[in-house]
């Protein structure tokens, strides 16, 4: 990074040149120079170029990589052994029968939610809770009995049900459960046994991932940003997620695809097209009931200037409209949810059942915010390297850390695909303020939410936070620090490279999902 750097990026031919004129006193950037994406820079002949340079390479690479190994987490996962997919398919299954609103349920320990699941399905559940719980020490693989699983997976789906416990997903609305509840019922029309509709049901989920990150990633194509969306989208967790059964599938993509086009609208200065405004606006609604904690992120949309959405005279008050329905619809659900917050303390020992008590931790952060702090403070002193490991992944109920090649080679695509980004100029000051003090509100409602629904009163830290719930939240962020941080990697020219750093965020990430994958299954099945 050098002074011919800088001077080459204030040139007034260059790719960063700005629009002297200013849009309703906004001043815009010129589109990305045709350059920014090697592909469109000179005519190549071949379908796979043709693809290429129609789709976008950060596009194509994302389909091709998330692929094949959200394809290989969907195989080389046991059944059940996601995060919380026991009680994700069940709540999935809930939602594929018609089950919108949360169930309670008969429980001696409490108050409990839940639903009605096939008898043959809660056999593999139990049998799969029971394995990855009673672990041999290594060497040993954690998979105690393989057979079991073609045993129980072979079964037929019974007409038979009982009564499974999902507390902590009969808060969540039937909005992310659509693609795994479209997979359970092609399974039933297909008439698939158990291990086939469970595996049906985590190829919708992965099927879904593709198409909406992809069509984020798509709106990109014509600025170097994209490879820090693909960096974001394809974190070993995010793959290793969209493999299983998880609300969480369709909550990064959302998050994923409503940040891409932010970016493009609010710091690039890009105008949407018709499909991507209406793709912001529906995911403004949908966003915020598919996961509480991102309903923030959902309402930037009134960030974004009217004329980037294509919007003009009365039309402008359009975003604002959905907005504040996307509000209305978070908290219409929440009202529904919250008797739920009640029965969370099952999910931890038996000596702590009743001491999860979301009313009592609310009093006391309004009485008292000092301890609040106090106790965030310690959470983050105690806790913070594994939320760092967990952001790049902790798979599944196995809880197997992705080996430090992978995060290595995570980190190095960052720095790769951040020092390449396009330079934010089209955001004021002010919009990237607000877009930073939502990020931080954002984050700040993931320790608040998890020490109201899950941390037992008078417990030492906040309990249950992980690395992966912040990876929604990771694009907008890293766009606010570019639009403040002004050094990009140059070449000895003094300008940004195209081609190369493109394979090197490529390869590095092929090399944190072989790693990742290779150590999950030697772990799991030896």
């Amino acid at each position: 990074m050098t002074a011919s750097a800088e001077k080459a990026a204030t040139a007034p031919n260059s790719e960063q040149a700005l629009d002297e004129s200013t849009n309703g006193g906004q001043t815009t950037a010129l589109p990305e120079d045709t350059t920014a994406t090697p592909t469109e820079s000179r005519s190549v002949g071949g379908f796979g170029s043709r693809v290429v340079t129609r789709l976008g390479p950060a596009t194509v690479a994302f389909a091709v990589l998330v692929a094949i190994f959200g394809g290989l987490f969907t195989v080389i996962t046991p059944p059940f052994w996601g995060h919380d997919e026991i009680t994700q398919f069940g709540r999935a299954y809930q939602v594929a029968h018609g089950g919108f609103l949360p169930q309670q349920i008969h429980d001696d320990r409490g108050v409990a939610y839940g639903g009605e699941v096939p008898k043959s399905i809660t056999a593999l559940m139990g049998y799969a809770l029971r394995d990855y719980t009673t672990n041999p020490d290594e060497p040993d693989s954690m998979v105690a009995d393989p057979s079991a699983y073609d045993r129980f997976g072979g079964a037929a789906v019974s007409d038979a049900t009982e009564p499974v416990w999902f507390t902590n997903t009969a808060a969540y609305s039937p909005v992310p459960y659509i693609p795994a509840a479209v997979g359970i019922r092609l399974a039933e029309l297909f008439d698939l046994d158990v291990a086939g509709m469970v595996a049906l049901t985590r190829l919708a989920g992965l099927l879904s991932y593709l198409t909406v990150v992809g069509f984020g990633l798509y709106a990109l194509r014509k600025h170097r940003v994209q490879w820090l969306a693909f960096t974001v989208a394809v974190l070993p967790i995010a793959v290793f997620q969209a493999g299983t059964v998880t609300a969480d599938t369709m909550t990064n993509a959302l998050a994923i695809m409503v940040s891409a086009l932010l970016v493009k609208a609010l710091f690039l200065g890009d105008r949407l097209g018709r499909v991507e405004t209406g793709a912001l606006l529906a995911a403004t609604i949908l966003l915020p009931v598919s996961k509480p904690t991102y309903v923030l992120l959902a309402m930037l949309v009134v960030l974004v200037p009217a004329q980037r959405l294509g919007f003009r005279g009365w039309q402008r008050a359009i975003p604002r409209v959905f907005a504040a329905v996307g509000g209305l619809v978070f908290a219409a659900w929440m009202k529904v949810a919250a008797p739920t917050g009640d029965g969370m303390g099952l999910m931890r020992p038996q000596h702590q059942w009743h001491s999860v008590r979301p009313s009592d931790q609310l009093r006391g952060i309004l009485t008292d915010p000092g301890h609040f702090l106090s106790v965030f403070g310690e959470s983050i002193a105690l806790r913070d390297e594994r939320w760092f490991s967990q952001f790049f992944g902790e798979l599944g109920f196995a809880y197997i850390d992705v080996p430090a090649l992978t995060m290595l080679a995570c980190l190095f695509a960052f720095a790769v695909s951040i020092g390449v980004a396009d330079r934010m100029t089209a955001a004021t000051f002010r919009r990237t303020l607000l877009v930073a003090l939502t990020v931080a509100a954002s984050v700040a409602m993931i320790y608040v939410t998890l020490y109201m629904s899950f941390t037992p009163v008078g417990y030492y830290i906040i309990d249950g936070v992980q690395g992966r719930y912040f990876v929604p939240l990771a694009i907008v962020a890293f766009a606010v620090l570019l639009r403040w941080m002004p050094l990009r990697l140059t070449n000895i020219a003094g300008r940004t490279p195209t081609v190369g750093p493109a394979v090197t965020v490529i390869v590095a990430t092929v090399i944190a999902l072989v790693g990742a994958a290779w150590k999950y299954y030697e772990i799991v099945w030896g």
